[in-house]
């Protein structure tokens, strides 16, 4: 009996053991990071081995024709989307207001790519001229950039702009590779909403991803209404898309054709980047005007016209926004990210006829600070995880990188000769270049993917 006993015990201990092992097992596969480990900083090198073995640049393909007033934010009317979602995004009055605190984290910081374990921040470095690496691709690869924003194509004369590179201190000099990017987003979905920096910021990353894929025949541009575009991957199963909502909170247009920001609802359409697997929000730029430029006649919470001012709106559609991504957003499926102000080069700082870095660094802000530490605010308000991808400083310093007079009018064609000699009137100081800038804010963001989410709390 008690031999019995011993051997039933010794089975009990065994089958505790074998338990204990898989749920251990199931915790380890549980915490994996979002994507692979990467080897860090790498670029998309195949395609740009490729494009150096060519001794002239490849003919321009097709243009994919895109209306033109859709890449005007200072020309076009705002957008008029559906109703929002009922209650689940909205700003409930009575609310105690968000408490003041430290500005949230930048990017991840990323292990060093010699591999030795150390650490170092994305965001921390300095620009350097690497005309052998930059640019990662040629504009007349990607049939599908905005007029906008195609400055060589436009008549800029230098390309300058174009080669620089990001190096944060203390980082490798690893680079990502096109064929490991495109595997790593092998069936992913990543959605860019907000507004047309936003939208700089989708080309740019569908350039990158185009100009890697070894058969582009195998892509398709889906224009699913005026405010939302898609490229798909197909060999890849892989979509990056971009929806239009620069105030992130609704813009309707009421039967008297005056337009009312509800700053308690999201647009209806913004349902359909939920379950994605990354969402790039950003906000801020519209906010800013007044007088002819601003877009609505009126704001409006609980369908009741309110008087407030600007400051206090811009907190009501961020707290918005931030209710309707912790009762929408499944963290466990879904990296959200907001991405910082994209910094403007106007007045002391102007980026007419600009070709090179600041290097010393004194720059001077032009964004309200205020409209700043409540979208930081806001991020730290939130329960779902959130990534803040601060590119403002590392933007600032790049002057050169704006279309100034080498961009398009308000027919969609390029300033003439007449015109780009009026560059207070004309010179876009706003968007960036292509390539250029926002080629980096996405070799960032691709690096931020690899890791943990940044909890900003």
């Amino acid at each position: 009996m008690d031999s019995i006993a011993a051997s039933s015990a010794q089975r009990g201990a065994l089958c505790s053991l074998l338990c204990l092992g898989l749920f251990s097992a199931g915790l380890l596969l549980g915490s994996r990071p979002f994507f692979p480990t990467p080897r860090l900083w790498e670029h998309f090198s195949r395609a740009q081995q490729q494009r150096l073995a060519r001794t002239a640049p490849p003919p321009a393909p097709p243009h994919v024709a895109v209306a033109a007033a859709a890449y005007h934010d200072h020309d076009v009317e705002a957008p008029a989307p559906d109703a929002g979602y009922g209650d689940l995004g909205r700003d409930e009055e009575g609310d105690e207001e968000l408490a003041l605190g430290a500005a949230p984290a930048p990017a991840p910081a990323w292990e060093d790519g010699g591999g030795e374990g150390r650490e170092c921040d994305l965001l921390d470095g300095s620009w350097v001229h690497d005309p052998a690496a930059y640019p990662l691709y040629q504009a007349t690869e990607c049939p599908f950039l905005s007029d906008q924003v195609t400055c060589r194509r436009n008549g800029r004369p230098d390309a300058g702009y174009e080669q620089w590179r990001w190096q944060p201190r203390g980082c490798g000099s690893a680079r990502f590779r096109g064929a490991e990017v495109l595997e790593q987003l092998r069936n992913r979905r990543l959605v860019f909403v907000g507004d047309s920096l936003n939208r700089n910021m989708w080309e740019s990353l569908a350039c990158i991803i185009y100009t890697a894929l070894p058969d582009r025949s195998r892509t398709r541009i889906e224009d699913v209404s005026s405010e939302y575009r898609i490229l798909r991957a197909m060999d890849y199963n892989c979509s990056v898309e971009f929806f239009w909502s620069p105030f992130l909170v609704k813009l309707e247009t009421k039967q008297d054709q005056t337009k009312a920001l509800k700053l308690d609802q999201l647009p209806t359409m913004l349902k359909q980047v939920v379950g994605a697997d990354v969402i790039i929000f950003n906000t801020g730029h519209w906010w800013t005007h007044t007088g002819k430029l601003r877009a609505w006649d009126h704001l409006e919470r609980n369908g009741v016209l309110v008087e407030m001012e600007g400051e206090e709106a811009f907190n009501r559609a961020l707290r918005t926004w931030a209710r309707w991504v912790d009762h929408n957003i499944d963290p466990t499926k879904t990296r959200v990210f907001f991405r910082s102000i994209s910094p403007e080069h106007k007045s002391a700082n102007w980026c007419y006829n600009q070709t090179t870095p600041i290097t010393n660094e004194t720059i001077i802000p032009w964004f309200p600070k205020i409209l700043i530490s409540t979208i930081e605010r806001n991020i730290q308000s939130m329960k779902t995880p959130a990534t803040y991808l601060n590119i403002t400083h590392l933007s600032e310093l790049r002057i050169d990188a704006h279309p100034s007079v080498y961009t398009t009018n308000r027919d969609g064609k390029p300033l003439s000769t007449q015109q780009r000699q009026q560059p207070i009137t004309y010179a876009d100081c706003s968007h960036w270049c292509l390539p250029g800038l926002p080629d980096t804010w996405n070799v960032i963001l691709l690096a931020s993917l690899m890791r943990h989410p940044s909890i900003v709390h």
